[in-house]
């Protein structure tokens, strides 16, 4: 049952999410979203694919061992489904080993990336068909990276007939031009995609100034812009731990400065953000609107954000869901 409907002044209604981190139950209700909120696009903006992959040991007569979150298990093959499926539900990836095989992958490294990898791109095979099964023919379903997402997303979704991959191109979509990033400045975590706010700077320039001409402009940023209040983080120490200061966790702004002065510079209609899963929020920044709607993919929420939008681009509303 769709929840919303179609109004005279809506030209086009996006759902958008992002920081699933591998999670397929949170993946179904993207695609589900479509029939949900009545949406004529949904774009999932970064850190798409899980953190790391958890071995299930084979021991033998029907027995599987593993680790999660510090705890050791034993399943039979019977539980195995469901051990699986909860491993990938709080964002792992399961890969079911011989004890050789594990020997190999533990003592390598170049072992345990090609296997992640390998796991990565099942995963989004699997999510570009079920894009396909699932989607009616004109849904637009679109699909950008982020900081934590290896370059083998790119390949997985580059030549995809269903699902479209936009990352560092500006596109028409509906009334908007929609550009997408999915790199970030740097993070304690030093991931795949992070870069000085020099080199963010020149990305985003190359990418939207031959737009900059009164199009209505869309920035689908995974990183969101500096000291906005939806890139509101706790402050880690040297050891990754929380910073406190009179019995309280400091709280500093992690995102970029290059984000928020192309978002005063080039004026978008709108700011969609991720990377900063606990910042949800609204705020307006000069003439923009910028958005993040938060990450709880690790309890299975999918949590996002409908927006609406007028034939001349404008933003006609917007609703953050939870679900």
């Amino acid at each position: 049952m769709k929840l919303f409907k179609r109004t005279p002044s809506r030209a086009m209604r996006m759902f958008f999410t992002t920081d699933i981190h591998g999670s397929d139950r949170c993946f179904r209700k993207f695609l589900a979203a479509a029939e949900t909120y009545d949406a004529d696009v949904l774009l999932l903006g970064g850190d798409v694919v899980g953190k790391a992959m958890t071995p299930v040991e084979e021991l033998g007569r029907g027995q599987f061992r593993y680790r999660l979150f510090g705890e050791e298990r034993t399943v039979s093959a019977d539980e195995l489904p469901g051990a699986k499926a909860e491993i990938n539900f709080n964002g792992f990836y399961p890969a079911v080993l011989s004890p050789e095989r594990l020997a190999v992958v533990n003592a390598q490294e170049e072992e345990r990336w090609t296997l992640f990898q390998d796991l990565i791109l099942e995963q989004m095979r699997h999510w570009e068909s079920l894009a396909a099964e699932r989607l009616r023919p004109d849904v637009r379903c679109i699909l950008t990276p982020g900081n934590d997402d290896p370059y083998i997303v790119d390949e997985a979704f580059r030549d995809s007939e269903r699902v479209e991959f936009t990352e560092g191109r500006t596109v028409k979509v509906g009334p908007i031009w929609l550009a997408s990033l999915g790199n970030t400045n740097h993070t304690p975590w030093h991931t795949e995609r992070e870069y000085d706010e020099t080199e963010l700077a020149e990305q985003i320039r190359t990418m939207v100034e031959p737009f900059a001409d009164g199009r209505p402009l869309v920035f689908n940023f995974h990183c969101p812009p500096y000291d906005s209040g939806l890139d509101t983080v706790q402050q880690l120490d040297e050891d990754l731990r929380p910073v406190t200061r009179n019995n309280a966790v400091v709280e500093i702004p992690a995102g970029s400065t290059a984000v928020h002065d192309a978002i005063v510079r080039y004026e978008p209609v709108a700011g969609l953000h991720g990377h900063i899963h606990e910042a949800q929020g609204m705020r307006v920044i000069g003439a923009s609107r910028c958005f993040n709607p938060g990450s709880d993919y690790s309890a299975g929420v999918l949590k996002g954000l409908i927006v609406d939008f007028a034939q001349d681009g404008s933003i006609t509303g917007h609703l953050f869901t939870s679900g």
